[in-house]
């Protein structure tokens, strides 16, 4: 048997999820802040192709984060919806299948976000060590 997560325990899962996209819209941010300077300081063609590369890997996953969010948000509102209608909001369960695939998206975003700042930290870091 397997459990259900409440209603309002989806709806808190959104409310997190949209938070830690929100401050990884601020990183994208600094990143790309960071290698317009890193391109302004060294002219090099290797280097201009490498940046030009993260600007638009960068910006990929910012128009993702944008999908991800107005989906959760959408999502976020129907479930606070939902526990409005019902008094008991505790006996309400969250029908997993509903939420499984944007789940994995997220999960998915996640994985290749956490690499792609990994790979910016190893190039910023050899640009200036």
């Amino acid at each position: 048997m397997s459990v259900l997560p409440s209603t309002i325990s989806l709806h808190l899962r959104y409310r997190i999820w949209i938070a830690e996209m929100n401050f990884d819209i601020n990183a994208i941010r600094i990143y790309k802040d960071y290698l317009k300077e890193l391109s302004s300081n060294n002219q090099e063609d290797g280097l201009i192709k490498k940046v030009e590369d993260f600007e638009k890997t960068l910006q990929s996953f910012r128009n993702d984060i944008d999908d991800l969010r107005n989906e959760m948000h959408l999502l976020k509102m129907k479930l606070a919806g939902q526990i409005r209608k019902q008094k008991q909001s505790d006996a309400v369960a969250g029908k997993t299948d509903d939420h499984a695939g944007l789940k994995t998206r997220y999960l998915n975003f996640r994985k290749r976000f956490e690499t792609l700042k990994s790979a910016l930290s190893v190039f910023v870091t050899t640009m200036h060590p």
